[in-house]
């Protein structure tokens, strides 16, 4: 069994650089603070399974040349986590099939609001359309061989769903980590794990909250995504243990 994850972005919904900042993150010449919208790629025994369609999709398959995407998870319906959506139809014209999206209850009715034109019986033969088979899940499924576990999270008042892949797990855009949700989390290899900045925020965890839940936890290995321009690469990172990491745009981590 093979399972490989590659940050396809892992800045917060404005990106970094953000725009008409002069900030000292936003002017670095370090690449590793230059963030896209925060997304991934999960390989698992060579299908590819994409998590979130930021606004940035486009520019992430052609810089991590992505060349087919089996499945899609999304998290949350948030601008910056789903709008790059209708770049998926470059994938459904290559492959000729539509493709499944997995996406909690809570976020469906918003989904198919913005992108009911996907779903590949609405979208029938046209070609310039994504054509999609859209699956709303709130219990476990079976993905290529590998139980998914859908994990209803908190992000302020919203709810996001964070997902269990074998032995990797994906919580993106937190604000608290339950015990409940802790319990399904353990025997990881690898946590990837929001973090927005220092400064506390009411809808995401801070660093040092990050670096509490992923010491509780316990995973092998911790990547933290989801930074904002107040967190400089370098100098954040090495103040971390050496289990929990800043991920970077366009790092792959093999398990």
């Amino acid at each position: 069994m093979s399972v490989e994850i590659t940050f396809l972005g892992t800045g917060t919904s404005q990106g970094i650089p953000i725009i008409a900042c002069d900030c000292s993150v936003c002017h670095s010449e370090d690449p590793c603070d230059n963030r896209m919208r925060t997304s991934a790629l999960v390989s698992l025994d060579g299908h590819h399974v994409l998590i979130d369609t930021t606004p940035d999709l486009r520019f992430q398959c052609l810089q991590n040349d992505v060349r087919r995407i089996d499945a899609v998870l999304i998290t949350h319906t948030h601008a910056d986590h789903f709008l790059g959506l209708d770049d998926i139809r470059r994938f459904t014209q290559i492959q000729q099939s539509p493709i499944d999206l997995y996406i909690h209850r809570q976020h469906y009715a918003s989904l198919e609001k913005v992108f009911g034109y996907a779903q590949a019986e609405r979208a029938g033969s046209n070609p310039d359309l994504p054509h999609l088979n859209f699956h709303s899940v709130e219990e476990p499924f079976s993905l290529f061989g590998y139980e998914v576990i859908p994990i209803p999270l908190a992000h302020g008042r919203a709810v996001v769903a964070g997902f269990r892949i074998g032995p990797l797990a994906y919580c993106t855009d937190i604000s608290d980590m339950p015990a409940e949700a802790s319990a399904q989390l353990q025997d990881l290899e690898l946590l990837v794990l929001g973090a927005l900045r220092p400064k506390p925020h009411p809808a995401h965890l801070t660093i040092a909250q990050a670096v509490e839940v992923a010491q509780r936890i316990g995973a092998k290995q911790t990547f933290l995504v989801h930074m904002s321009h107040q967190v400089r690469h370098r100098e954040q990172d090495d103040l971390l243990p050496h289990t929990i990491r800043l991920a970077y745009d366009g790092l792959k981590i093999r398990i």
